[in-house]
């Protein structure tokens, strides 16, 4: 069993690092990916996320470092860890004049460690499990980009799974295909699977995830639970007052951070744990008049920009 901090970990690395010449795209992560959680995977372009999950899978040998799966080191346990890890990696990769269920068993007939007494079962279960039976019969060629993403699942889940690691699984997708996606990774979180989501979009991310890291140029610059990485920035609290410079004066008195007086309208200061209700009644008892109080919480996105300087493509 790997645990950091008396966490248990479906996915725990030390000092991970991938050099390719001199450039390090990966440099010296330590993920920690509690089991049972989903875990979203920022980062800009280029910032090492894809170098990253293929070396968790076996596809990219470390430069350095040491990664374990469910309690294994790899790669030496390869081959009892990865039958209960599912993947999807840049994309699924089907024949397309075959139906989805004959794509379905063409892969599970080349599993060595299925039955193949009991490859129908598996393969309608699967389907059912992405919401794709219906359609079974149907070409994948014909299948929507949601529908072809849930088959790429499918496939990861032929068998039982304790981890699933999915690489962009909503890139390209329109609105009702990342709806459908993010509630396939809903129903796989309440089924007690740990899912590792690498994703471009943060709303998502927010909606679907009870973990977070980022990283940028190679680096792992936050981890943690959402609310842990997302609140790491201050909230700041923001009083409209015709006299802000006596507003300034009471959030200076109350131990408020920064505070700042914009010499028109308002006043500003860091929260840093103080009762909204307590700065409200102290700058009313000081004969402040307070036309407007307002708690400006960042969001996902400003947490991102903050850390990683800049949108996507920051690092590409």
């Amino acid at each position: 069993m790997s645990e950091r901090d008396g966490e248990d970990l479906a996915v725990a690395t030390s000092g991970l690092t991938k050099r390719f010449g001199a450039q390090a795209a990966v440099d010296g992560i330590d993920l920690a990916v509690p089991r049972g959680g989903v875990y979203g995977f920022l980062g800009p372009n280029g910032s090492g996320k894809t170098t990253t999950i293929r070396m968790l899978l076996g596809l990219v040998r470390p430069s350095a470092g040491t990664v374990t799966l469910l309690g294994g080191p790899m790669p030496d346990a390869l081959t009892t860890v990865l039958p209960r890890v599912g993947a999807l990696v840049e994309g699924p990769a089907f024949h397309p004049y075959l139906s989805g269920r004959a794509n379905l068993v063409r892969l599970d007939v080349a599993d060595r460690t299925a039955d193949p007494r009991t490859s129908a079962h598996r393969v309608d279960a699967a389907l059912e499990r992405v919401d794709l039976l219906h359609a079974a019969a149907k070409r994948y060629r014909a299948y929507s980009l949601g529908m072809r993403q849930r088959l790429g699942i499918a496939a990861a889940l032929l068998r039982d799974r304790e981890l699933l690691v999915l690489d962009e699984p909503t890139n390209g997708l329109d609105p009702q295909g990342t709806r459908e996606v993010r509630a396939l990774i809903g129903a796989l979180h309440a089924e007690g699977v740990t899912v590792l989501v690498s994703s471009h979009l943060l709303s998502e991310i927010e909606q679907v995830c009870t973990h977070l890291g980022v990283m940028r140029a190679g680096r792992l610059v936050a981890q943690g639970a959402v609310a842990d990485v997302r609140g790491a920035s201050r909230p700041v609290a923001e009083v409209t007052t015709p006299d802000p410079a006596a507003a300034a004066a009471v959030l200076v008195r109350l131990g408020l951070a920064d505070v700042t007086a914009d010499g028109g309208t308002s006043a500003r200061g860091v929260l840093d744990g103080h009762a909204t209700e307590d700065v409200v009644a102290a700058l009313v008892r000081a004969g402040v008049p307070v036309r407007g109080f307002v708690v400006h919480r960042p969001s996902l996105e400003d947490r991102f920009i903050e850390l990683t300087g800049g949108g996507y493509g920051a690092d590409a």
